[in-house]
């Protein structure tokens, strides 16, 4: 088997940044114990993000860009604001790390398979790799609002009852939060929980609207604020109103849900359309010796 300059210099990459990589893992591992705690279903490979951490270290990254602040209002959000900075850290942890290694493999692929197709495709996987992980937080939240929004409805039904009954709004928040232990329901516990460790009620009420960031349940939080300065005279009213309109939002946001059903099986189609062109294409070029 001749070995040509292209391969020579090929494999010198590959040597040097596999050697590259594997010097920072080693550097990472003390700063694995930052993220024994993360839980493994929604940060797989965590035994490893020191590796992507160390490099971010090495080159000063400060996350301090445009996208650094999104990301950090999404995490907000998703997790407690004390906690904030320790996930975006722990978010680029994860996509360096795994972006790297994937980029690493890459350059081995060429020794094993003798193909640069092949290598061209994992580096795609890559760069969508460092991709998807930078947006999964927003792809979280996007998830996390539609499943607010469905039970929305049940919530303000709910609450309009009570208060219709006679029942003050506290009260009845109270008793509607512990009906379920989806998010939504969660973040009326966590409001209770904060009325009762001394919060005032309608401080309690504008936080979990700001949690919540849909925009129905903004609306919402806010009619419930003006309608305890205003007495509670006409908020039961009002609920029975609001819970009309959202009934009916419901109605669109199955009919949205529906139509972005179709549009998410684009992506596995699309993964399993490069999978199968990576077993076609690299037995056809690795016969050729491209």
């Amino acid at each position: 088997m001749v070995i040509s300059i292209t391969d020579i210099v090929f494999y010198s990459i590959q040597a040097i940044v596999t050697i590259i990589w594997i010097v920072f893992y080693f550097k990472g591992r003390k700063y694995n114990s930052m993220f024994e705690s993360l839980n493994e279903e929604d940060f797989p490979l965590k035994e490893i993000y020191g590796t992507g951490y160390a490099m971010l270290e090495a080159i000063h990254y400060d996350y301090k860009s445009k996208s650094d602040r999104k990301l950090r209002r999404d995490v907000k959000i998703l997790y407690d604001e004390k906690y904030a900075e320790f996930f975006v850290r722990v978010i680029y942890a994860e996509k360096v790390t795994i972006s790297s290694l994937l980029f690493v493999f890459a350059f081995n692929m060429y020794g094993l398979a003798d193909s640069m197709a092949a290598v061209l495709i994992i580096w795609l996987f890559a760069g969508v790799a460092f991709y998807y992980y930078g947006t999964l937080a927003q792809n979280k939240i996007n998830s996390r609002s539609d499943e607010m929004l469905s039970d929305f409805s049940n919530v303000v039904s709910q609450l309009a009852l009570l208060t219709n009954a006679g029942m003050i709004m506290r009260e009845a928040w109270a008793m509607v939060a512990y009906n379920g232990d989806s998010s939504l329901y969660l973040e009326m516990q966590k409001s209770v929980e904060a009325m009762n460790n001394g919060l005032s009620e309608m401080e309690a009420y504008h936080q979990f609207g700001n949690r919540c960031v849909v925009p129905e349940i903004k609306k919402f939080t806010s009619t419930i604020i003006q309608g305890i300065q205003k007495g509670n005279k006409d908020l039961s009213a009002t609920l029975e109103k609001q819970s009309a309109e959202v009934w009916e939002a419901k109605k669109q946001n199955v009919t949205r849900q529906g139509e972005k059903a179709n549009s998410k099986l684009i992506f596995p189609m699309l993964m399993m359309f490069m999978g199968i062109l990576i077993m076609i294409i690299i037995p056809i070029f690795t016969n050729i010796g491209i």
